[in-house]
């Protein structure tokens, strides 16, 4: 959920702009600050020795998203204590356990 809302926020913005993604995911920040997304992009979104690479369909929308601003990764720690973060943790509970979730359709694909 930590890659939708990055793609989320990114997708939200009208015009190329400098911005700041905070997320308590290391695989999201490690992602991008570790260059690990231009590695899958090279090896045609497959992780090392071939490997097909989890939720790759999304991966490359927020590549294509990421690709019309500057933005900066920063990781939090998860339930330390970040009030920003603990409150997408609760509004993301309340979501996932709300009604009406709209279906990912990618995920049984990729599965």
């Amino acid at each position: 959920m930590e890659l939708r809302a990055a793609m989320a926020g990114l997708a939200a913005l009208t015009k190329p702009c400098s911005v700041e993604i905070y997320s308590d995911s290391k695989y999201l920040v490690d992602a991008n600050n570790k260059k690990w997304i231009e590695g899958w992009k090279k090896k045609g979104w497959k992780r090392g020795k071939g490997e097909k690479l989890a939720n790759a369909d999304l991966w490359q929308e927020l590549d294509r998203l990421r690709a019309k601003h500057e933005v900066t990764w920063h990781w939090v720690k998860g339930h330390a204590g970040h009030a920003e973060n603990e409150r997408c943790d609760d509004l993301a509970t309340e979501a996932a356990d709300g009604e009406g979730l709209i279906e990912d359709f990618g995920f049984e694909a990729s599965a």
